[in-house]
């Protein structure tokens, strides 16, 4: 059995372990609320684009001739990553790396795969083996939608020269505090919606249908995006603060585990203590 000494440095250092523990568990719980509400507040805007511009995007290829609709055959596919910059938020990176993983190996095995980093995790790993064409660790220092729509222009150029034929996102999608979804979406080319032209037969469009798509397309997709990155960003503090909760509780556990051990080891040292001197006093006395 350890000695008392031993016992009680296990003990301060549980005992601190906890408290930074709990302290990052209240941060990251007052940063969710303020991510969940941002997120929460743009999805009906985000989806509600994104149904507009599917309901027009039947007539994309034979009325506008948009690049960002064109289907080329897949060599070449560009994955975006999102994941946070820093750890200690359980597997939530891990669970797009291995999502990307899974990309090559299976969907895309045999085809030029490179990917964007988004996020430092994903810099760092994804770099060690793969072709990482840029890094936008960076945007989450000031999370707006004019930075985000910096990164989205960059990968609608890379898909117009054609250096790209298929871009995909990998993020996680925030649940709930404690349930991430990991996601995978097509960012480009569009993907039409069968019969969702016949949908529109109904309306008029001022100035007209192939201007209104044309200007549609880029900020729809940059709402995409956006969105994605913002989701990603309450899963992460999210999944920190269910990781740091757990961390928390087994750090207590352990503590309350290790005060034990110290209790039965103190007695045991005062019992032989005891036990010598009625010994020495016996001894004494005969």
């Amino acid at each position: 059995m350890a000695n008392l000494k031993e016992i009680r440095n296990r003990i301060a250092s549980v005992s601190s372990t906890m408290q930074i523990t709990s302290a990052m568990k209240m941060v990251s719980a007052a940063k969710l609320k303020k991510a969940q509400d941002a997120i929460t507040a743009m999805r009906p805007y985000a989806d509600k684009l994104t149904e507009l511009l599917q309901s027009l995007s039947a007539s994309l290829d034979a009325d506008s001739g948009s690049t960002y609709a064109d289907n080329r055959p897949v060599n070449k596919v560009l994955v975006v990553a999102i994941t946070s910059n820093r750890g200690l938020c359980g597997a939530f990176n891990t669970n797009v790396l291995k999502q990307c993983a899974s990309l090559e190996e299976n969907t895309y095995a045999g085809k030029q795969l490179d990917f964007v980093a988004i996020g430092k995790k994903a810099n760092d790993i994804l770099s060690k083996k793969h072709n990482v064409i840029s890094n936008h660790s960076e945007v989450f220092d000031n999370l707006t939608f004019e930075n985000v729509a910096l990164i989205a222009e960059e990968l609608m150029l890379l898909f117009r020269e054609g250096t790209y034929d298929k871009i995909e996102i990998v993020y996680n999608k925030f649940k709930n505090a404690a349930t991430q979804i990991v996601m995978t979406e097509q960012f480009l080319p569009i993907i039409p919606v069968e019969g969702a032209e016949s949908n529109n037969s109904d309306y008029i469009f001022e100035p007209s249908k192939i201007e209104i798509v044309e200007q549609l397309i880029p900020k729809s997709l940059k709402t995409q995006l956006y969105k994605g990155i913002r989701d990603s960003f309450a899963s992460e503090h999210g999944a920190r603060m269910t990781a740091m909760h757990k961390a928390t509780d087994n750090a207590t556990e352990l503590r309350d585990q290790l005060k034990l051990t110290y209790n039965k080891a103190r007695q045991a040292a005062i019992t032989n203590e005891i036990l010598e001197i009625v010994g020495g006093a016996e001894a004494l006395n005969n």
